[in-house]
């Protein structure tokens, strides 16, 4: 016996807190009835389970990580029609979505899956899952404000958490900078706002590591599916901070 919403969630039809949304809403039957309370036990092989009118049926799991470029939106649709993630995945049969989220602007490293129980873990600051970004700034960072970041910034949604920076590379005839930050937590554009903030914006920003996974042998636009073991390591990893 499963909870319903990751069954839902397992099914492809969106993440586990898409999923408890679904449920809220009205949207969800189970036995032909509506299921409007969390945690409601469900045996997925028995148990009719329909979202929005249309039975369920569970899509064999796949993760692909994904180098996105600049200027593609980390959404499966955009009203504005600009270039979304999922017209790169349009080969893949399964119901993917990214995992998390990279800014317009932002390049790398994004999971797309349809395993909605390794989304909720994956975009979850509890797990305190390991981000890497390659940050070029305007400037010259000095060692202390590297400290600053390294103790954390205050930003208007808080104290962020200690990260780790480390200076790469210095063009001081364009005065540029390539910082490599270490950050676990989430925040919306927070890497920017973090250089921001010690007074050099960042130029251009690509995530190149999410816990051990890195962007090596993936070309920019392209992806790849990780591997039974990559899978198994990834969740161990993520058990482990639980």
């Amino acid at each position: 016996m499963e909870r319903l919403q990751k069954v839902i969630a397992h099914a492809g039809i969106a993440s586990r807190r898409k999923a408890e949304e679904m449920i809220r809403q009205g949207r969800v039957k189970l036995n032909g009835k509506i299921v409007l309370e969390m945690g409601e036990l469900v045996d997925p092989d028995r148990d009719e389970i329909m979202v929005d009118g249309k039975a369920i049926t569970q899509e064999r799991l796949v993760t692909f990580l994904f180098n996105k470029p600049s200027g593609v939106v980390t959404t499966m649709d955009d009203p504005q029609g600009r270039p979304c993630v999922s017209q790169f995945f349009q080969q893949v049969p399964q119901r993917v979505y990214p995992i998390g989220r990279l800014d317009f602007e932002t390049e790398g490293l994004l999971l797309v899956s349809n395993d909605g129980d390794l989304a909720y873990r994956v975009m979850h600051p509890r797990f305190e899952l390991d981000k890497v970004y390659h940050a070029l700034v305007k400037g010259i960072p000095s060692e202390g404000k590297l400290e600053h970041l390294r103790r954390g910034i205050l930003l208007e949604d808080g104290m962020t958490a200690p990260a780790q920076a480390e200076l790469l590379h210095v063009d001081k005839v364009k005065s540029e900078a390539l910082l490599s930050l270490t950050i676990h937590e989430g925040r919306n554009r927070q890497v920017r706002r973090m250089c921001k903030a010690i007074g050099h914006p960042v130029l251009q920003l690509t995530r190149v590591k999410l816990g051990f996974l890195s962007l090596e042998g993936v070309e920019k636009g392209a992806y790849r599916q990780l591997t039974p073991a990559e899978i198994s390591q990834l969740k161990n990893l993520l058990e482990a901070r639980s």
